[in-house]
C-alpha cells in the first residue's frame, strides 16, 4: 500500500511598497536570553531574529496542507496541478519521519491511491482520534493509524463523498474540531457569480445559484462514514475560497477568504488600471453559523475598509454599500490577489509569547496582480486577541520565491502550515514540494519583530533584446509586421501600455503559470501558431479554456484596439520564432 524512499482588519496596509514600508516601524530589537547562534538556518529564508529553518523535506510533488501526529510525523497531501502532468510514483500523501532528529526527514513514505488510479490528490488533511482524514478527489477519507506505523495498513473509510470539482475553485481545504465537527470549504465555481464567467460587463446571475454548492463552509460529523454533500449542511455562506480553517483555543474558527478578480478589467469605466492590483482585499474571516460574508454582491475595499457593492449586482466603483451594510467584515485584511492558502492559530509554546494565540498565514501568491508586480509569496503573522486583530501583521518569513515572484517562475510558494509537538512551524510548498521546519531559539518575551524582504529580481523576458536592438535584421519578424509593431505587442504582453495584463497569466517569459499556457510554441491549445489565428483568439478570448480553470475574456480584459491585438498577436508569435 506504501511506497518507502530515502530521504535526501486591524489595520489594512494596500499595496506591496506600502507593505514594506511600515513593517519595521514600532518594532523593536529581540534581546535573546538563549544563545540566537545555536539556531543556524540553512533554507533561504528571510525571518525575524532568533528563528531559523532547515529544509525537513524536498521534491514532494505539489504539496499542499499538511498535519503533524503527537509523535512528530509529518504527513502532507499533494495533488496532481493539471491533467496529464507528471506526478511522483505512489500515492498522493506522504508521511515523513525524521528519525535521527536533525531536523530533516530520513523515512519518507507515499500511500494512498496515485494517478494510475484515477486519483489526483487534493489539499484537506487533519487528524483526529488518532486517524488521518485527507481529500481525495470528491471525496473525504478517514485512515486508521496504528501506533509506530506512521503509514495506514488498511483502506480508507469514505466520511464525505460528491463534493463539486468543477470551476474556478475546486479544491477542498478541510478542519476538525475538538469536537468533531468536519467544516470544510467549498470554493466558488466562478469569479462573482456572472452570466458569463470573468468576461467584461457580465452582470451577476440573480439569484446566485451556485450559492446553494458552493462559495462557503460546510459542516459533517468526522466520525460518521457514508455522508454525502449537499446544500443541507451550509455552515456559513459568500465565501468565494476559504483556502484556510482553523481554530483557538476557545474553539473559535477562522479562515482565510480569497478576494475577487478583474474589477478593472472587466469594469474599466468604474475602475481605473491601477486599481485592479490593489482591490480588493484578501481577508482574514471569523465564521460562525448562518453567517454571509458578502460573495458575490459584495467585496472588501481595503482602501475604505468595508464591504462594498459588486458591479455585477448594480455596484458603481466603490461609492455604494446596499446591501453589503448586512454582511459579516473580516476581522483582519491585507494587499490585493497575494492568494491565502492557509491559516494557522499558534497554540504551541517554542516561540516568543507574542505570537500565542495569533495567526499565521501562507500566501501562496497570485496572478492577478499584472500589470503591477506580484505579490505575496510568504508568510504574515497576524496577533489576535479574543477573536480580533489586536495589532498589525507582520512580515513573518520570506525568500521562498527566490529572484522571481511571479507564479510561472517562483522557486516556491507557500501552501500549507502545521505545527508539531515541540511547537516548531512546518511550511509546505506546491511548486517543488518542499518542507521547511521553523524553529525557535531567542527571548520568548521578545516582541515581534518583522522579517527582511527578500530581494528579487525585476522581470526579465525573451524581447527585451528585441527593445534594446533596433536593427530590424535581428529580429525574426512575421510577414508584413514591422519591428515596432512587434514592440509594441511586447510592451502590451508585459504591462506597460494599454493596461496589458497578459503576462500574469502567462508568465513574464511567456512559458506558462498553472493558470495559463506557454506561449513558446510549438503546440498550441486553440491557435495554429500563425499570426492570425492568434489574433482571432485574443479578439475572441476563451470562454472554456481545455487545461485550466480560468478563462479568458476578450482582449485578455484589457482596452485594446485591432491594430493593438494585430501587435500583440505580433509578438506573441515571435515568441515561438526566436532571432536570426
Amino acid at each position: 500500500m506504501a511506497q518507502r524512499l530515502a530521504a535526501g482588519a486591524a489595520v489594512v496596509l494596500m499595496g506591496s511598497g506600502a507593505f514594506a514600508a511600515v513593517l519595521d516601524a514600532g518594532q523593536h530589537a529581540t534581546s535573546s536570553s538563549r544563545t540566537e547562534s545555536s539556531c543556524r538556518s540553512d533554507a533561504g529564508l528571510s525571518l525575524p531574529p532568533g528563528f531559523c529553518a532547515t529544509v525537513f523535506a524536498d521534491n514532494l510533488g505539489h504539496a499542499r496542507h499538511l498535519v503533524v501526529s503527537d509523535d512528530g510525523t509529518v504527513y502532507v497531501n499533494t495533488w496532481q496541478m493539471r491533467k496529464n502532468s507528471p506526478v511522483p510514483a505512489g500515492g498522493f500523501l506522504v508521511a515523513l519521519r525524521d528519525v535521527d532528529g536533525d531536523g530533516r526527514a530520513d523515512q519518507i513514505s507515499r500511500f494512498g491511491p496515485g494517478a494510475d488510479q484515477g486519483n489526483s490528490g487534493g489539499t484537506g488533511i487533519a487528524l483526529y482520534k488518532g486517524a488521518l482524514y485527507a481529500e481525495a478527489n470528491d471525496k473525504i477519507v478517514r485512515y486508521a493509524l496504528a501506533a509506530r506505523e506512521p503509514v495506514p495498513q488498511s483502506e480508507p473509510a469514505v466520511i464525505l463523498s460528491g463534493m463539486p470539482l468543477t470551476g474556478d475553485h475546486p479544491m477542498h481545504p478541510f478542519a476538525i474540531d475538538a469536537g468533531g465537527h468536519l467544516f470544510v470549504n467549498s470554493g466558488s465555481a466562478t469569479n462573482s457569480c456572472e452570466l458569463h464567467n470573468r468576461q467584461p460587463g457580465s452582470k451577476g446571475t440573480e439569484p446566485c445559484a451556485e450559492l446553494e454548492t458552493r462559495a462557503g463552509i460546510w459542516r459533517y460529523d468526522a466520525n460518521r462514514a457514508g455522508q454525502t454533500f449537499s446544500p443541507a449542511e451550509r455552515f456559513a455562506t459568500g465565501i468565494r475560497n476559504a483556502g484556510g480553517i482553523t481554530f483557538d483555543a476557545s474553539g473559535r474558527m477562522f479562515a482565510t477568504q480569497h478576494g475577487r478578480d478583474q474589477l478593472s478589467e472587466n469594469w474599466p469605466a468604474l475602475y481605473r488600471p491601477q486599481q485592479g492590483p490593489e482591490l480588493p482585499a484578501e481577508e482574514l474571516i471569523a465564521p460562525v453559523q448562518g453567517g454571509d460574508f458578502g460573495w458575490p454582491r459584495c467585496y472588501y475595499d481595503g482602501f475604505q475598509r468595508k464591504l462594498v457593492l459588486s458591479p455585477e449586482y448594480g455596484g458603481d466603483g466603490g461609492k455604494t454599500v446596499g446591501v453589503c451594510a448586512h454582511k459579516v467584515a473580516p476581522i483582519a485584511a491585507f494587499p490585493a490577489h497575494w492568494a491565502p492558502n492557509d491559516v494557522l492559530i499558534y497554540r504551541g509554546t517554542q516561540f516568543p509569547s507574542a505570537y500565542r494565540g495569533g495567526a499565521f498565514i501562507a500566501f501562496h501568491g497570485s496572478w492577478n496582480r499584472a500589470p503591477a508586480p506580484q505579490g505575496g509569496y510568504e508568510i504574515v503573522f497576524q496577533p489576535i486577541a479574543a477573536g480580533k486583530a489586536s495589532g498589525p501583521y507582520i512580515r513573518f518569513a520570506d525568500g521562498f520565491a527566490g529572484a522571481f515572484k511571479e507564479p510561472g517562475r517562483a522557486e516556491h510558494r507557500p501552501a500549507g502550515l502545521a505545527v508539531g509537538p515541540d511547537g516548531s512551524l512546518y511550511i509546505a510548498d506546491d511548486v517543488r514540494g518542499r518542507i521547511w521546519k521553523v524553529s525557535y531559539r531567542g527571548d520568548l518575551a521578545a516582541p515581534l519583530k518583522a522579517a527582511a524582504a527578500a530581494r528579487s529580481s525585476a522581470p526579465v523576458h525573451p524581447a527585451s533584446s528585441l527593445r534594446a536592438s533596433s536593427s530590424s535584421a535581428r529580429m525574426n519578424t512575421p510577414p508584413r509586421y514591422t519591428a515596432a509593431q512587434v514592440a509594441l505587442g511586447d510592451r502590451i504582453f508585459h504591462g506597460e501600455t494599454r493596461g496589458g495584463t497578459c503576462s500574469g497569466c502567462h508568465g513574464s517569459d511567456a512559458k506558462g503559470t498553472p493558470v495559463g499556457p506557454k506561449l513558446t510554441g510549438p503546440d498550441w491549445l486553440w491557435a495554429n501558431g500563425s499570426v492570425g489565428s492568434i489574433a482571432r483568439i485574443i479578439s475572441e478570448g476563451v470562454t472554456k479554456p481545455k487545461k485550466y480553470n480560468a478563462p479568458m475574456p476578450p482582449r485578455g480584459g484589457a482596452p485594446l484596439s485591432a491594430s493593438d491585438v494585430n501587435a500583440l498577436a505580433a509578438y506573441v508569435w515571435t515568441l515561438g520564432h526566436p532571432s536570426r
